[in-house]
């Protein structure tokens, strides 16, 4: 839950960012120097690209966490791995099983949740990049499946 609360605020603090650099933007063009109107073109053109790259990072996070209650429900989210006291996967156990994870999400391809399992696996042995990847393919498999 804290992790949805951090997101959101950060989210609400870059609208506010947005919303600030925008009214710059507006009073940069409205100088009618050229350098200003330039700037102030920048300026809401980094805006822009800011709101799309919150939003595909909040889309992701929705749907990675649809999946994985869906999987944890279904009862297949369990990954057999020893756990720290924190309750995080042990690391190197982690990178131990990795092979087993990779070879069940080739076996089964076009199964979101083999590869959303992956993702978790890859996760939990610190990969983070492939776990993303891998997390990805698993939402595009399941909006295929549906």
């Amino acid at each position: 839950m804290t992790t949805k609360i951090g997101a959101l605020i950060m989210a609400a603090l870059l609208v506010l960012y947005i919303a600030l650099v925008g009214w710059r933007a507006v009073q940069f063009m409205a100088t009618g120097e050229p350098v200003a109107i330039a700037m102030g073109v920048a300026l809401v053109v980094l805006p822009i690209i800011a709101v799309w790259a919150l939003w595909r990072e909040l889309s992701f996070g929705v749907r990675s966490h649809e999946l994985v209650k869906r999987l944890d429900a279904e009862g297949g989210l369990d990954l057999e791995l020893p756990l720290l006291p924190s309750g995080r996967p042990e690391r190197g156990a982690a990178k131990a099983e990795l092979d087993g994870f990779i070879s069940a999400a080739e076996a089964e391809a076009e199964s979101w949740r083999a590869a959303l399992r992956l993702g978790l696996a890859y996760d939990a042995a610190g990969d983070r990049r492939s776990a993303r990847q891998a997390v990805r393919r698993a939402i595009e498999l399941e909006r295929a499946e549906r």
